[in-house]
């Protein structure tokens, strides 16, 4: 490791422990290890990874095998997991990922969002399951008149464009998370749905991006109805967004807002391999394929693992640690601000705590320098484990936390890490997106979804 970081000493990149394993297993007695994650349609994601043949070397294979495992359940998705591996790895992996296991909140959250009891069963390497991937023709279709919309925690945005240009684009305020009547919600998006239709002769299609997990455009989880009691949840939030499609009698498609992002970035740039990175309350994620298409994958990156410190900061929802919400997010800052000796009013927001870093930062601080750095060389090391997993051309980069100078710091130290440590991706485009971009580029990206029969 080529680089030390400037407050979070103990970090241990996961792309580092990865390429150190796989030096180690090459040069040893070893064997392959295979599993097949499965999600809805039978469309799965393959592992196939070289092990040490030793049972004696059981805990490092596990500490590299189920972080693996743990990454493809969250990038791609997936609620079965078949293990074509030694009885000692199917054992542990089963354990942990059961409903009383380390991996319970996994094992809950991928059995909610497939409605399917989450499995890990052991099979014959003749009996894995084929390669089934998804690419999924969606996106860029700008002909016809559209309604996009954005829908956010803190606001939603809407635009009607006729043939690619928005002629009308709205931004009202708004707090679905504290609603616990979901006709809240429902007359919201339905008020700026009309509202656009208003500016278009006719509604030809209507996309829709918003932070959450989404199978066949059903809302499976999603943060903007938290405090929707169960009962509501199943009768009137989860097909929502199919029943405003039929009321506005127009074709409707969902799609999370980190592919939605990546979408737009990839209209932007006129290139596909898009990597989109939300840095904001959490880390939201989404990806753009080879053939400019949708994988259908979670890419909740959240979750993902990118650090193997024993002693990392463990995130308070899944419990797990590591995992990219604490690294770039505005938790990554705080963490950071905290272990170069910052402190805070007690009284102060996650997010003014990150006001007031970003504050410093302006001021000429050099601990928010130093901060930054090290979530720079946070992202530089994490951008060489999501290439595991991504074929990455560009990085989009958003968010709060990347705003103001602290977005070019960020992107300045991960492209001397990918140049120092992993030449394969330095050509990797980093972007900061511009505020044409920031204002209406989601919504009219959220607009081309949906295909016109």
């Amino acid at each position: 490791m080529k680089f030390t970081l400037n407050y979070d000493k103990g970090f241990l990149p996961l792309s580092e422990e990865l390429k150190k394993f796989r030096e180690a297993v090459k040069n040893a007695e070893n064997i392959t290890a295979r599993f097949v994650i499965e999600r809805n349609g039978g469309f799965n994601y393959r592992i196939s990874e070289k092990i040490f043949a030793s049972e004696s070397f059981a805990k490092e294979n596990y500490r590299i095998i189920e972080r693996l495992i743990k990454s493809c359940l969250w990038i791609a998705g997936g609620y079965k997991i078949y293990v074509c591996a030694p009885d000692y790895l199917y054992e542990l992996i089963k354990k942990d990922y059961s409903k009383h296991g380390k991996r319970k909140f996994d094992y809950d959250f991928m059995s909610g969002v497939y409605e399917k009891p989450f499995e890990v069963v052991k099979v014959t390497e003749d009996k894995l399951p084929a390669q089934k991937k998804c690419s999924l023709d969606i996106g860029g279709h700008l002909e016809g008149c559209r309604i996009g919309f954005d829908a956010g925690g803190s606001d939603r945005k809407v635009s009607a464009v006729i043939d690619g240009k928005a002629v009308y684009s709205e931004e009202v305020v708004w707090n679905p998370k504290l609603s616990e009547d979901w006709h809240y919600q429902y007359d919201g998006i339905m008020d700026s749905m009309k509202r656009a239709a208003s500016y278009m002769p006719r509604v030809d299609a209507i996309g829709v991006s918003s932070a959450g997990v989404y199978v066949d455009d059903k809302i499976m989880v999603a943060s903007l109805f938290i405090k929707i009691p169960e009962k509501d949840y199943e009768a009137h939030v989860k097909n929502m967004y199919k029943d405003i499609g039929r009321e506005m009698n127009a074709p409707i498609k969902v799609a999370n807002d980190g592919d939605v992002t990546a979408l737009a970035g990839a209209i932007n740039l006129k290139s596909n391999c898009v990597l989109g990175i939300a840095m904001g309350t959490s880390e939201a994620g989404g990806y753009i394929n080879q053939e400019g298409n949708l994988n259908d994958w979670l890419s909740e990156l959240a979750f993902v693992p990118v650090d193997l410190n024993e002693n990392a900061m463990a995130d308070e929802w899944s419990g797990d640690i590591g995992v990219g919400v604490k690294y770039f997010s505005q938790d990554g800052i705080i963490k950071l601000a905290g272990l170069a000796g910052v402190t805070f009013e007690e009284e102060l927001t996650p997010a003014q705590k990150l006001t007031a870093v970003q504050k410093m930062l302006a001021d000429g601080s050099k601990i928010a320098e130093k901060i930054y750095q090290d979530v720079g060389m946070y992202l530089g090391y994490a951008i060489a484990y999501y290439s595991e997993f991504y074929t990455i051309k560009n990085l989009l980069l958003l968010g709060r936390v990347t705003s103001g100078r602290g977005g070019s710091i960020i992107k300045e130290y991960a492209e001397k890490v990918l140049e120092a440590e992993y030449p394969l991706y330095k050509d990797i485009k980093i972007s900061l997106p511009d505020e044409e971009f920031k204002r209406v580029g989601q919504s009219i990206a959220a607009a081309s979804l949906t295909k016109i029969q």
